[in-house]
Formats: C-alpha cells, structure tokens, sequence
C-alpha cells in the first residue's frame, strides 16, 4: 500500500485581501447616473446610424 503524506494546507483565510477598506479618488456615480448615462450613449449612437 502507499504511503500516505501528510501535509497540511494553509488556512482558508490567509490570503484574503480587503479591498473595501481603501477609498480611491475618482468620480462617486449613482446607480441612476451610471443609466442615465447609457441611454444617453444608446441613443446618441442610435442617432449617429441613422444620420449617416
């Protein structure tokens, strides 16, 4: 029969990084922003397509 190793794996949690923790600097959108936004961009190429 084989030998059977025994080694350990590290704990589940040791690698866990918190990225929440740091505020970045850049533009702070709504939800309602970033879809005001895309119709907008939607409507703007829909616009283009037809016109040329």
């Amino acid at each position: 029969m084989a030998k059977k190793s025994k080694k350990s794996l590290p704990a589940s949690g040791a690698g866990l990084v918190r990225y929440f923790e740091d505020e970045t600097a850049g533009p702070k959108l709504s939800p309602n922003q970033v879809i005001i936004a895309v119709i907008v961009l939607a409507l703007l190429c829909i616009a283009l397509r037809f016109t040329y």
